[in-house]
């Protein structure tokens, strides 16, 4: 089994970094060199850290249950009963096919029945779950099933919209496109006018 530490993690510690496996930057450098590069040149001697940091940093959510941002949940809400909408939410994912970008926004919206929730715990539930490797139709489910089953909200709707670098800087390569998914519960899902109103004030 390779060693777990580098030759530098003594210096690596002191700047407060976390030291990289061997294991790991070894597979990077075998990533370099079947692309056509050369690992040992002056510019890539840093990039097999910077890349396993990298990941370690775009994965975070794996390290995360969403639900703990919707643990703490508010009554004092002066009667308010309508709609609670957080829209135009950027974020970022890695597709799990490719492990290219996924960058894009999502609209979250709930009915309340009783209780609320600071209203960045919607932007954190979304990020816990982009943070890891994804397809967007499993991101947009996620996030709506967990406001669902934390919040027991009336309803709940999750539209998202990105681009994905799979497509267009590989494969068919056509930039420009964006694409939408979207889940509805609740009312949201069953009466009509309430999900024409949730969709328009998403600006759909």
């Amino acid at each position: 089994m390779s060693s777990l530490v580098g030759p530098d993690d003594d210096d690596d510690l002191a700047r407060g970094k976390v030291p990289v496996p061997n294991d790991v930057q070894d597979a990077i450098r075998t990533l370099l060199r079947w692309a056509g590069d050369d690992p040992a040149r002056e510019g890539l001697l840093d990039t097999p850290k910077r890349v396993a940091r990298a990941w370690k940093e775009y994965c975070q959510g794996y390290g995360e249950d969403p639900a703990i941002h919707l643990a703490r949940q508010f009554e004092e809400v002066g009667g308010y009963d309508e709609i609670v909408l957080l829209k135009d939410i950027p974020f970022q994912s890695h597709c799990e096919h490719h492990m290219a970008p996924i960058i894009g926004k999502a609209a979250i919206a709930y009915l309340p029945r009783d209780k609320v929730v600071g209203i960045s715990k919607l932007a954190r539930v979304l990020h816990g779950f982009a943070r890891r490797l994804q397809i967007q139709e499993r991101l947009t489910a996620e996030v709506a099933d967990c406001i669902w089953q934390n919040l027991k909200p009336h309803g709940v709707a999750v539209v998202i919209e990105a681009s994905h670098a799979c497509m267009t800087a590989r494969g068919v390569r056509t930039p420009g496109v964006g694409m939408v998914t979207s889940r509805l519960m609740g009312t949201f899902l069953d009466d009509e006018r309430s999900r024409k109103e949730v969709l328009s004030l998403m600006g759909y």
